[in-house]
């Protein structure tokens, strides 16, 4: 579908969705953006053009449905896969991206740093996704020198991330914000550094007693991305690993550096989202998100859960979709999800399954939240089959059909059931839903009571 649109722009230095929004272009991006948000291609251009709305788009990622992240857009949610060392490889990598596009992921982010050949797992990836490919290049440059942290270069940086521009990656976690001053904030902190990105350049720092290079060659990366259309995600590296490390000194410290780089990168026009935390008690989410608006002029934000308690692993894909909901509910354009395996292992077909349908959930009742024209029209559309035991018609509008139906079908599996007024829980006596109650019924009612003195129908 990209092939025509993006064949003019091959050659020109800047070909980024805010590049042609400044100058007044309305992309066929835009529309096509426009019309999945029922907004007007206009508001999708003055969006970009001021950086509250971005658009993923690598010039090379052809097969690509493009989408809007931002706080004009309906609330989005991300999903990671990758392979690793220990486990997966492509194949399960290609399932896992086939069952997260089937569920509803709006990006997907390869993280493997392992597993096999690193740039066929992300060409296969690419190749195969038609939402948005997000990295973390970081990854594959530690690969680069075997894990040796402490060799590794400012070159070896920008090579790795020109590489993945070129292959077609739409957007990359870049850990620029985390600066050698900042580390000592981290001393009394429960858990430290839990960012693998950020642990890396803390302990290059840490060895060379260097700025962060990828700070120092901010400019040298804003080049390549304006050349592929390729959007900063800017690494939270002092995200809170637990919730008593949540809002403190790092976390703040952090966050205004990454608002400095965004509009660094606004200055020559490339698309910015920010990622935030982590691990927030339910009370302090309202107050990162609207301190991440003010910090990073409006930058879309995009959040890694929020976990709101730390006791429950195995179950942190729900203490996540609390905070995640929360988290959108107040402003946040993006979230990333958790599986189950968060914290304990890398996730199979079925964590990532999981994971997503809490995350599209939550996103969902952020929308309603909101009051986004239309979010309720699917919830008031089920509500209706629900009341009229239309049983099919309620699996097709689940955000899983295939597990409704299952658990409806574990006890009541015969066809003839799809149409019976009762399921398992109530019966086939006792279902409440079997009261209709039809208007007439009810004027009728209406002119009863009209009719009695009110005090007789007060029950003693």
């Amino acid at each position: 579908m990209r092939q025509e649109w993006v064949a003019p722009r091959r050659g020109q230095a800047n070909v980024s969705q805010m590049h042609y929004a400044r100058q007044g272009i309305i992309t066929e991006e835009m529309t096509y953006v426009a019309k999945r948000e029922n907004l007007s291609p206009e508001l999708i251009r003055g969006e970009i053009a001021r950086g509250r709305l971005i658009i993923p788009a690598n010039i090379n990622h052809l097969n690509l449905e493009p989408m809007a992240i931002g706080i004009a857009s309906k609330c989005k949610v991300n999903a990671n896969i990758g392979a690793s060392p220990n486990s997966s490889n492509i194949n399960e990598e290609l399932e896992k991206l086939h069952l997260a596009v089937k569920y509803g992921a709006d990006t997907v982010m390869d993280l493997s740093t392992g597993g096999g050949n690193l740039d066929e797992i992300r060409t296969a990836i690419i190749n195969a996704s038609p939402v948005p490919i997000g990295t973390v290049p970081i990854y594959q440059a530690v690969e680069s020198v075997h894990g040796n942290i402490e060799k590794l270069t400012a070159e070896d940086f920008l090579h790795i991330i020109e590489k993945h521009a070129g292959q077609g990656v739409d957007y990359m976690t870049i850990h620029a914000g985390i600066l050698i001053e900042h580390l000592p904030l981290v001393k009394t902190r429960l858990t430290g550094i839990v960012s693998r990105g950020g642990g890396i350049i803390a302990k290059w720092m840490l060895h060379h007693h260097k700025q962060n290079p990828l700070y120092t060659h901010f400019d040298e990366i804003i080049e390549i991305f304006k050349r592929y259309d390729v959007s900063f995600s800017l690494g939270d590296s002092l995200r809170p690993g637990c919730t008593h490390d949540a809002s403190d000194a790092a976390q703040l410290a952090e966050l205004k550096t990454l608002g400095q780089l965004t509009r660094r990168a606004w200055e020559h026009d490339v698309q910015v989202m920010v990622e935030g935390p982590g691990h927030v008690p339910m009370d302090q989410i309202e107050f990162n998100v609207k301190k991440q608006m003010e910090e990073c002029s409006e930058a879309p934000f995009y959040v890694l859960g929020p976990l709101v308690t730390d006791i429950a692993p195995g179950y942190d894909h729900i203490t996540s979709a609390i905070g995640a909901a929360l988290a959108g509910w107040y402003g946040t354009a993006m979230l990333c999800y958790v599986t189950p395996k968060e914290h304990l292992g890398l996730p199979n077909a079925e964590d990532v399954r999981n994971g997503l349908i809490a995350y599209k959930i939550a996103a969902h009742a952020a929308d309603i939240a909101r009051h986004r024209p239309g979010s309720r029209d699917r919830d008031d559309e089920l509500s209706i089959a629900r009341y009229n035991f239309d049983w099919n018609r309620q699996f097709q509008l689940s955000l899983d059909p295939d597990r409704a139906k299952e658990y409806h079908d574990e006890t009541l599996p015969a066809d003839i059931y799809k149409t019976a007024e009762f399921c398992s829980m109530c019966g086939p006596k006792f279902c409440p839903m079997q009261t209709k109650v039809d208007a007439d019924a009810i004027t009728e009612l209406e002119k009863f009571l009209a009719s009695q003195n009110q005090d007789n129908l007060t029950p003693v």
